[in-house]
């Protein structure tokens, strides 16, 4: 029986989602769609931004449907919080 390895681990996906998002697209997003969603495919560098984090990855996965995908809140240091405050990015 045959084991499917991922091509990533999970610590991968973040190091090079937020490698690209900084160098290559937070520069392009900043500051007019802070605090929407964007989610990226690592492999390709396509991304879609939406209010909902949902509505970005289903259009990003209708034309990259097998695609690796790292998400991010543009301005942001997480996507989420529990504690009801969001630390701003300050790179």
């Amino acid at each position: 029986m045959m084991v499917h390895q991922p091509r990533y681990s999970k610590e991968d996906i973040g190091r090079l989602g937020d490698e690209i998002y900084h160098r290559d697209i937070r520069p392009l997003v900043m500051p007019q769609e802070k605090g929407k969603f964007l989610v990226l495919d690592i492999e390709t560098g396509d991304y879609e931004v939406d209010e909902e984090d949902l509505k970005a990855e289903k259009r990003l996965r209708t034309h990259r449907p097998s695609g690796i995908f790292y998400g991010v809140r543009i301005g942001y240091t997480s996507a989420y919080t529990l504690s009801g405050r969001m630390i701003e990015d300050q790179a």
